[in-house]
């Protein structure tokens, strides 16, 4: 069974053409930077790449991209549309409708719609890519794996807000947590490794989209993101925590509407707001070179990690291992290390020499004498829905 895998993030789109049960890679790459200047494209398939900069202005134009090279005549992966047996979508916002992973009907592309308002930046992205996909290969299933699905294990205690509890039981208004595909990914590869009866995890899920997990026994018992994936950690352009009274200062003395607001903590703040600059590379570069801003928003990024991790320990009342994952946790040393510095209180002792080493093979980079262990995890979402993709029609 051969499953295109489509992971449409809030600027990027990671595909891969994945062969079930085998797991083997057909062919896979990613469309990043889209709506940037110099979007890049990359298409990897055996011995053949392709590494493209060129404009991607939506994700529709992006998606259309990563059909045309799956279809070239030379290098293609598959000769026509119908090689393609089921495509699994990652949607990042399941709401109370969906908890596990789901075959695509009417009824549900209405629902993942209805979701939109609580994931704006990746919601409306998950169902285009439904939509173009249903075009191009009409004759495949249709699968939606939900990035809140991992998190339905987080107790009550830690799902409900302290606010009035119909708005709980009558409208769902709770913790839902995200990226949960990456995050039950890398848990269950440092499960593994760890090869202990019983674990207690922080994950780290670092891209343009971040948040932490506290993982313990394999169930997600706490998370950074909550009713919508816009709190917790900083992130590209959205602001992560911040005091909810700013918002009121801002409608009633500022003059904001209530649109202005929901742009400008979701497109306008985090990186983006402190820099100017929303992808971490650009940021990192520009601290190397003196830029303060950057500097201080590289701190405030760290810092705030730092507390969740105090956070997190504190919950679980312990900690085996820490996970950096995603583009910037696999890839950026430097806010690694950031975050490791002065963490010996909890066990946590980097060394340095090995966070520096570039590799995107799984690698542990603590001291010796660390009681934690730190674990750079590369992530492989794609993976992970098509396994869950091939389980759902075959069970």
């Amino acid at each position: 069974m051969n499953i295109l895998i489509i992971n449409t993030g809030s600027s990027s789109i990671k595909y891969q053409l994945v062969h079930m049960p085998s797991e083997s890679v057909l062919c896979s790459g990613m469309v990043d930077r889209i709506g940037l200047e110099n979007a890049k494209l990359k298409y990897v398939k055996e011995d053949y790449e392709v590494h493209e900069s060129l404009q991607v202005p939506s994700h529709r134009k992006g998606l259309q991209q990563v059909i045309e090279m799956l279809l070239d005549p030379v290098n293609g992966a598959i000769s026509n549309a119908n090689e393609i047996n089921v495509v699994g979508h990652r949607v990042v916002h399941g709401g109370t409708a969906f908890s596990e992973t789901t075959e695509i009907t009417a009824e549900v592309k209405d629902k993942i719609a209805a979701l939109s308002k609580l994931a704006p930046l990746h919601n409306p992205h998950n169902l285009e890519g439904i939509l173009i996909a249903e075009e191009l290969f009409p004759n495949a299933k249709q699968v939606a794996v939900f990035d809140t699905a991992f998190h339905q294990t987080i107790p009550l205690k830690s799902r409900k807000y302290a606010i009035p509890n119909e708005l709980y039981d009558d409208h769902g208004i709770q913790l839902y947590g995200f990226h949960g595909t990456s995050h039950k990914y890398v848990t269950e590869k440092a499960i593994r490794f760890l090869n202990k009866k019983t674990t207690k995890i922080i994950s780290i899920h670092l891209g343009n989209g971040c948040s932490i997990t506290a993982v313990q026994n394999g169930q997600s018992i706490d998370h950074s993101l909550g009713f919508a994936p816009s709190n917790g950690l900083i992130m590209g352009s959205r602001s992560g925590d911040i005091d909810h009274s700013m918002i009121f200062y801002l409608v009633e003395s500022l003059g904001y509407s209530l649109t202005e607001v929901n742009e400008l903590l979701n497109k306008k703040s985090g990186m983006l707001g402190l820099t100017g600059y929303s992808d971490l590379r650009e940021i990192q570069a520009k601290a190397n070179e003196g830029d303060t801003q950057c500097q201080l928003a590289l701190e405030m990024n760290a810092y705030r990690i730092k507390k969740y991790i105090g956070a997190y320990s504190a919950a679980m009342n312990g900690l085996d291992a820490l996970i950096f994952t995603a583009g910037i946790g696999e890839n950026s040393g430097y806010l690694r290390e950031l975050v490791c510095s002065e963490m010996d209180f909890f066990g946590i002792e980097m060394d340095i020499e090995k966070n520096n080493q570039k590799s995107s093979e799984f690698r542990e980079i603590q001291k010796e004498s660390s009681r934690v262990k730190i674990l750079v995890i590369p992530t492989n979402e794609e993976l992970e829905i098509a396994k869950q993709s091939f389980q759902l029609l075959n069970s």
